[in-house]
């Protein structure tokens, strides 16, 4: 990769790193950029978990810092994330993922729906810290976000606010703070196989890192300080945006016009 490109990558790295941190959805950013600058979206993809990994890393202790992170039941809910995020990953060093974009993309939609029409379920939360153990079902959609995510991360944090919230409970500030240590902990897997494929380039992950660690620990002190209900609008668009981006809508209209 040449010199000149690095700036390029840290920013496209920052800007994840807010995205993913207060929402999701970054990897849209970070995936056409490794792209662009000559990596095949093979180890483009694999290339971006290591902006992902060092990105949580220091959400994570920002969050914990900030009083608001359950660690305890980040940690139970990561179990089986982890064990699809295996399984996911193991899928994509072989398969192209168009399909699947397209069907996330339509997910995502109906998704949208649910954000603005229970605005409640999103910002007032049920509980603070997970008490025992999540029940079968949301192990089971850990697990299904975990596959995903180890598939192709695009969207995945998105999906983990909306089991965190509509299911276990969390509000949307520590939804985000127990998402983050999901994320954290099945990149880690997902990470190990795509490098014993080799679909890793080192030199543009850590420069991607760079710009993720930067915008995540920036994301993190914001998402605190403005509260759920910021976070509900931010969180509006970006799905709104990732839908479109998903199904091919801002390709269609660049053909059109």
């Amino acid at each position: 990769m040449d010199w000149y490109l690095y700036p390029l990558v840290i920013g496209a790295g920052f800007l994840a790193g807010v995205i993913n941190t207060l929402a999701g959805s970054g990897s849209l950013v970070t995936l056409p950029v490794l792209i662009f600058i000559g990596l095949p979206a093979t180890i483009a993809n694999g290339t971006n978990r290591v902006g992902v990994l060092l990105q949580n890393i220091v959400a994570a202790e920002s969050f914990r810092r900030s009083g608001v992170l359950d660690l305890r039941g980040a940690l139970i809910l990561s179990i089986t994330a982890v064990a699809g995020s295996v399984v996911g990953a193991q899928i994509a060093v072989n398969l192209n993922e168009e399909l699947m974009r397209r069907a996330i993309g339509a997910v995502m939609v109906l998704m949208l729906f649910v954000i603005i029409l229970q605005p409640k379920r999103w910002l007032q939360g049920t509980l603070q810290c997970l008490e025992g153990w999540p029940d079968w079902k949301q192990f089971l959609a850990m697990f299904g976000i975990g596959v995903y995510g180890g598939f192709i991360q695009a969207g995945v944090g998105i999906f983990i606010l909306a089991a965190l919230v509509l299911s276990v409970g969390y509000d949307l500030v520590r939804a985000n703070a127990v998402k983050i240590i999901v994320v954290l902990a099945f990149t880690i897997s997902a990470l190990v196989v795509f490098a014993r494929n080799g679909q890793v380039d080192w030199v543009a992950g850590i420069l991607l890192g760079l710009g993720n660690m930067a915008g995540a620990g920036w994301a993190a002190r914001l998402a605190v300080k403005k509260g759920a209900a910021w976070v509900r609008q931010l969180l509006i668009g970006i799905v709104a945006f990732s839908a479109a981006y998903l199904l091919g809508i801002f390709d269609l209209l660049g053909r059109l016009f």
